[in-house]
């Protein structure tokens, strides 16, 4: 069962979807979103169970998909292009995968079609164990989250999606704040998280993998799962950058995008 997803559109000319990675929302991307928006419709997506889009008891890559084509079913985009951040680039993949009739061009950033050993076991326990009643202000969360997530960067985007309580839903005695995200499930569910977009045959379609340099996100080893789905696929390497190319690199990034989308026009 499809989602409708919590969207923002702007801009204008051909569609291109954007896809945030785990535990972010549609903002992750404003920044890539306003660079492009000069030269497409940029529909910026809030996935299951993350920012404003609805919670759901399950959580896989082609549920995700799913959610991703009855969007585009729902706005009359009979074709688009994508571009996916981590999680976000896996179900970009999947989309490609599952319903390749519906993607012209797909964009991944730092991340491969493989399944990966488990590595935010720290923030979940972080997000899981803070107790939102002793909590009366952001101060307070970062406070608390810690002594589970050292780097402050990590916490102020996992503190995003904290938030405040309009006071008409408050209880007394109860918390202040409370989650966009839907914690319980994406814990529950990491395990699918963490594996591989599935198809049945290989997109033939043209695929750009943005890697962060000093990322470990996408490696050598990952060539034959890349080229066995995407065979035509092509790998840039953004230098001085890690996982969070997008922000860290914004005017490359955005540059490696606009020239791929612009390629064959």
């Amino acid at each position: 069962m499809t989602v409708a997803l919590n969207h923002r559109i702007t801009g204008e000319g051909s569609p291109l979807i954007l896809l945030h990675g785990l535990f972010g929302s549609l903002d992750n991307l404003g920044g890539i979103a306003r660079r492009l928006e000069d030269q497409w419709q940029i529909h910026a997506l809030d996935e299951r169970n993350h920012g404003s889009s609805p919670h759901t008891d399950t959580m896989d890559y082609p549920a995700m998909a799913r959610d991703v084509v009855a969007y585009m079913d729902e706005q009359g985009l009979d074709k688009v292009s994508l571009l996916g951040h981590s999680m976000g680039g896996k179900v970009a993949m999947q989309v490609a995968l599952q319903s390749p009739e519906r993607v012209d061009k797909v964009i991944v950033a730092d991340i491969a079609p493989v399944s990966y050993k488990p590595r935010h076991d720290a923030i979940l326990e972080g997000l899981s164990t803070i107790d939102l009643t002793a909590v009366s202000s952001r101060q307070d969360a970062d406070r608390l989250l810690a002594g589970f997530v050292e780097e402050p960067g990590v916490r102020q985007f996992l503190l995003k999606n904290l938030e405040r309580i309009p006071r008409e839903q408050q209880e007394e005695g109860g918390p202040v704040f409370r989650w966009r995200l839907n914690l319980p499930v994406i814990e529950a569910c990491y395990e699918n998280l963490a594996k591989a977009p599935e198809g049945d045959g290989p997109f033939t379609g043209p695929v750009l993998f943005l890697k962060g340099a000093d990322s470990a996100y996408i490696q050598e080893k990952h060539r034959e799962a890349i080229e066995g789905l995407f065979p035509e696929a092509q790998l840039r390497i953004i230098e001085g950058t890690g996982h969070w190319l997008h922000a860290e690199k914004a005017d490359s990034f955005t540059a490696l995008c606009r020239r791929f989308l612009n390629a064959d026009e």
